[in-house]
């Protein structure tokens, strides 16, 4: 039985959301995008309470250790939805415990719930665990990701 559990940020939950980010900070080493300009709370409470917003947080001894930030997009070939898991971390100090597992798998009956069909992600080329991780878990397309200026 995992020491750690895992819960969904709700609104008013600044202590949970602030954690988040801050473990996506370190683990990205990207403290301007996730902690330079954080959100008030009423941009917060507002995406918190969005159905097509998913963020997941693995606690162990009071401590968020993992995270994972996932949204829903409706399709337009299909009437069907899928979740984008955009973000998953885990402190390295909770490493190689089943938390990212743990999260993806508890992100699973909730993308369902939305009508999801899949899951996907992303990974870059040089994280090895984040591909062995994914890979494990479902099926690896090569493709590349383009960010346009807007």
């Amino acid at each position: 039985m995992p020491d750690w559990t895992i819960r969904r940020l709700a609104p008013g939950d600044e202590a949970g959301f602030d954690a988040m980010l801050d473990l996506f900070a370190d683990a990205f080493e990207d403290r301007a995008a996730y902690g330079d300009r954080r959100p008030g709370s009423a941009w917060r409470d507002s995406l918190l309470a969005n159905p097509d917003f998913v963020a997941l947080v693995a606690e162990q001894d009071g401590a968020v250790v993992g995270a994972l930030a996932a949204y829903f997009l409706q399709k337009f070939e299909q009437e069907r939805r899928e979740a984008y898991l955009y973000d998953l971390a885990v402190s390295a100090r909770a490493r190689r415990q089943g938390i990212a597992t743990g999260l993806i798998e508890a992100l699973k009956p909730i993308a369902r719930a939305g009508g999801a069909h899949v899951i996907f992600v992303q990974a870059d080329l040089e994280d090895d665990p984040a591909i062995a991780l994914y890979a494990r878990l479902g099926r690896r397309e090569d493709v590349l990701h383009f960010d346009i200026p807007v």
